[in-house]
């Protein structure tokens, strides 16, 4: 189906759910902006994530639009750019690590792709491996990534719109709407 597919999917449901939430997506950024971002990091973004980001800019002003579970927003390039530069400070000791292995640290060959508002983050991990490409979680509080969440972005895409859809459970995680029409996500 595709990327953009799968993201008319959960847009379609917010639309018809909880447009609280849909609501605050903005449009797509410059495309200097994703260029900005891979000269600055040096890590190319895959053609999933600029097929995303070709439609989609994040929320303005970093607003909470927690789409993707447990309590995550998507970001557009600007500020996947500006997280890559913050978690700096947390690079970890060995850097010679395969995608999708556990990692203590933030790994450089990470792209952030959404927050939480507390320091954590989804992100794709571009490390050399079997699992390039795979979403990590992490966990700022403490420092580590522990497993792959998904397989890739548009995996990740796919499967929120299909929990969503059906109301169904996507890992530990089940969406619920609240009284003024926001999305979140119930959690064991």
């Amino acid at each position: 189906m595709g990327v953009l597919r799968h993201w008319e999917r959960i847009l379609a449901w917010l639309d018809d759910y909880a447009p609280s939430t849909g609501s605050a997506f903005v449009p797509n950024e410059d495309a200097a902006a994703v260029e900005a971002l891979a000269d600055a990091t040096g890590l190319e973004p895959p053609d999933e994530l600029r097929a995303f980001w070709s439609v989609c800019g994040g929320t303005a002003n970093l607003g909470f639009a927690e789409v993707l579970p447990p309590f995550y927003t998507p970001l557009g390039p600007t500020n996947a750019l500006r997280s890559w530069r913050l978690k700096a400070r947390f690079r970890p000791d060995e850097l010679d690590s395969e995608a999708g292995t556990p990692t203590t640290g933030y790994h450089p060959l990470w792209l952030p792709i959404a927050f939480d508002g507390c320091g954590d983050a989804l992100a794709l991990d571009l490390r050399p491996g079997a699992l390039r490409g795979c979403v990590v979680e992490w966990d700022r509080e403490g420092q580590e990534m522990l497993k792959p969440e998904f397989a890739g972005f548009g995996d990740m895409l796919d499967e929120v719109a299909t929990a969503l859809e059906h109301r169904g459970r996507l890992g530990h995680c089940e969406p619920l709407i609240t009284a003024d029409g926001r999305l979140g996500w119930r959690t064991d």
